[in-house]
């Protein structure tokens, strides 16, 4: 599991560098996710564009991580392949979180 983040600007981008997002992965993602949200300030983009596959541990693991978001900030997601993208319409996750067609999208929103 490998999470890269970087300030940009009034945003701060965080890649998953992983295939997949699954039960085998659920636990340490959220954990990075914990370090990549104090290290950061500003509304979280997490870039799933390398991600082909998500399962429910893997979306609740996201779920998990905005959770862990102080108050007045947010996660947004972006480049969420149709994989992805079809797990997070068919469980409604896209009424909870603003989904980007691509990290340019996201990050141009944030200026």
């Amino acid at each position: 599991m490998k999470l890269n983040g970087r300030q940009l600007g009034d945003a701060y981008l965080v890649t998953v560098d992983v295939p997949r997002i699954d039960a085998a992965v659920a636990i340490r993602f959220r954990e990075e996710m914990r370090e990549q949200i104090e290290a950061s300030t500003g509304t979280l983009i997490l870039d799933l564009g390398p991600v082909g596959f998500i399962d429910s541990s893997g979306l609740g693991a996201i779920v998990a991580a905005m959770k862990l978001m102080p108050n007045g900030r947010r996660m947004e997601l972006a480049a969420l392949g149709p994989v992805v993208d079809k797990v997070f319409r068919m469980t409604r996750m896209d009424s909870i979180f603003r989904i980007h067609a691509s990290v340019d999208e996201a990050t141009a929103a944030h200026g």
